[in-house]
């Protein structure tokens, strides 16, 4: 489905997009290219890890043949040693959208990170945050110091509610709460929440896919074991052997830092597994509660449509024809 035979499309009207996400292992990947191809649409990846290149098997990248086609933007752009964060999602994903736009395609937003999903769809301002300098090199100097926990906690003193929706092991997003504090006074929380109630420059469908628990946690664990015989440990060798160090932001990532603590002998390779299958696990869980939180989500429950992918995309396809139709009657007034 085109959004219009008119490539001057105006701006000032909202454009339409569809968010597929849900937790890891839970089968995004293969339905966000079906969707793809019944919307003619293109694939904005969602993921913290798969932006980078050489980490393939870790961040389980889709690859050439998965992809049927379908062209996919933000994956392979960045080389491990480089930083990435939401306001660089933010820009690159914003880049791609007008980039997709152009070609009268539809966009996808397909991941599981939904700090950058909900970044994009409100459009939220993290300008502030940009700004580096010696507030977050002490911040930093402090994790090192006393640890994460008690950075954490510093946290939860001065903004209870970020303390409680950021992870204490999300090291990063901790920093950024205190920094924000530190230089203005104010909450990340309640900026982030200001922020949160701005009108969308988007029309959207946001699907969040789930399943049984028990299942999600067996596809976990499979895809866990599947990533060792792929090669991980060999990956991650070979990231090690380019400079790629525990504190960088690209070997925060699941799959990567442990292997890694398993090279510099912190664990047997038999606990090292061990605990990424149990540390994926509880990330799912986080990624879910983060689902929970936001607005206007559709539900997607595999159960609920017999497991069968066709049922999914059908009414995935009914939806969208009926919102699309409308935002088309909209264009096709600016000819």
């Amino acid at each position: 489905m085109e959004l219009s035979k008119n490539n001057n499309i105006n701006r000032n009207k909202k454009l339409p997009l569809i968010v597929l996400t849900g937790p890891t292992a839970v089968g995004k990947t293969d339905l966000s290219v079906d969707l793809a191809k019944a919307v003619n649409g293109e694939i904005i990846s969602a993921d913290s890890m798969q932006v980078y290149r050489h980490m393939d098997i870790g961040s389980a990248k889709i690859k050439e043949e998965e992809m049927r086609g379908v062209p996919h933007h933000l994956i392979n752009v960045l080389e491990p040693t480089e930083d990435f964060n939401v306001v660089i999602f933010k820009q690159l994903a914003q880049k791609a959208l007008e980039d997709i736009y152009s070609r009268n395609k539809v966009p996808i937003i397909a991941g599981g990170t939904g700090f950058y999903i909900q970044a994009l769809l409100n459009d939220i301002d993290f300008k502030e945050n940009e700004e580096g300098g010696r507030i977050r090199k002490k911040l930093e100097e402090d994790v090192a110091k006393y640890g994460a926990s008690w950075l954490h906690n510093q946290l939860c003193q001065v903004d209870p509610k970020s303390g409680e929706a950021i992870h204490e092991n999300n090291v990063k997003r901790v920093i950024r709460a205190l920094e924000y504090y530190q230089l203005t006074g104010q909450k990340i929380s309640l900026h982030n929440e200001q922020e949160k109630q701005k009108n969308s420059p988007y029309a959207f469908l946001y699907y969040v896919l789930n399943t049984e628990r028990s299942l999600l946690y067996e596809r976990i664990d499979k895809r866990v074991d599947l990533m060792m015989k792929e090669g991980l440990v060999e990956e991650v060798k070979a990231l090690k052997e380019l400079g790629c160090r525990r504190g960088i932001t690209s070997m925060q990532g699941l799959g990567y830092k442990e292997i890694l603590d398993y090279l510099d002998g912190l664990y047997s390779l038999d606990e090292a597994v061990y605990i990424l299958k149990r540390d994926t696990r509880h990330f799912a869980k986080r990624q879910l509660t983060w689902f929970r939180r936001e607005k206007d989500v559709r539900w997607l429950y595999l159960p609920e449509f017999d497991n069968n992918k066709e049922n999914i995309l059908n009414f995935i396809l009914k939806e969208w024809n009926q919102m699309t139709g409308e935002t088309n009657a909209c264009l096709e007034e600016e000819k």
